[in-house]
């Protein structure tokens, strides 16, 4: 039995590219970043979802709910597909932060770092890896819509690679770019990495 999980980072906001949002709760869509989930939404038109799960995060809730729509499924939050708790880092600018020496650690040495009062990207990685084998149990052979956060996604990528978590920087998760993870008893493959799907 194999489940396939769309692993989808939430479309664009305006605070995208220039602050580091975290777990702000007030973060919504742009026009754009709403086009971007309309359109993903025809992306999954006619395809057998059997359950579409968001981040607590408003920014992916609004990009998964169009999603839900198109396959008549409810969005089922789950914090373990949060965004990573980046602690005293939550709302600065990445001007600001990158005169901080913890932020330079943080990004050069990932699989060992953590951010100041918050996780570490090795118990993002389990929370996510934890959560996958969970919703693998409960539908198997299932294909499953996940919205969630560039690096809670690069974190499921690179442990089903068996890659260090150094090497985030190594793939690239763009705002509604859709990864698709086959997962079953055999073990895992990653059959396509931040598709993006045309106007």
């Amino acid at each position: 039995m194999t489940t396939t999980f769309f692993l989808i980072r939430h479309a664009s906001h305006g605070l995208l590219g220039r602050v580091l949002t975290g777990r702000s709760l007030d973060v919504s869509l742009t026009p754009h970043g709403r086009d971007q989930a309309q359109r993903l939404a025809r992306r999954f038109s006619g395809e057998p979802v059997s359950a579409v799960q968001s981040s607590p995060q408003a920014r992916c809730h609004e990009t998964a709910a169009p999603i839900a729509e198109t396959v008549c499924r409810p969005v089922e939050l789950a914090d373990a597909v949060d965004e990573v708790d980046v602690g005293e880092w939550t709302g600065r600018d990445f001007e600001t932060l990158a005169a901080d020496p913890r932020w330079k650690s943080w990004n050069e040495a990932r699989a060992t770092s953590r951010a100041p009062g918050g996780e570490s990207m090795a118990e993002v990685q389990d929370r996510v890896v934890m959560h996958l084998d969970r919703v693998r149990a409960s539908h198997p052979d299932g294909q499953v819509v996940i919205v969630s956060h560039a690096d809670v996604i690069r974190a499921a990528v690179l442990y089903y690679l068996g890659v260090s978590l150094d090497a985030f920087h190594r793939i690239e998760i763009s705002p509604a770019g859709v990864s698709t993870l086959l997962v079953g008893n055999w073990g895992a493959k990653i059959f396509s990495l931040n598709e993006t799907v045309p106007a």
